[in-house]
């Protein structure tokens, strides 16, 4: 991913509220992922619409954080996502 990026959930995904347990999920066909709440705050922002830049600034602004460490954890969190096929780009 780069910063003109603009990623999306894959194909089946959704994140979602289980309320019943009282967290957030990435559902996609027959596999589960729970996000921590640094992953929440990114996936929140993924909407095919928005690129990596502007989740970056975003987030700096949100937690007053050195975009470029932001971006860099970004980055890093969408490659790994985007190779198990929960984000594309």
């Amino acid at each position: 991913m780069e910063g003109a990026s603009i990623p999306r959930l894959g194909r089946g995904m959704k994140l979602r509220e289980d309320k019943a347990r009282d967290r957030w999920v990435v559902m996609g066909p027959e596999r589960m992922f729970v996000p921590d709440e640094i992953a929440l705050e990114v996936l929140r922002l993924v909407d095919g619409a928005r690129s990596v830049d502007a989740m970056v600034d975003d987030l700096a602004v949100r937690f007053a954080a050195p975009r470029g460490e932001i971006m860099a954890d970004v980055v890093a969190m969408l490659d790994d996502l985007a190779a198990k096929g929960v984000v594309v780009a």
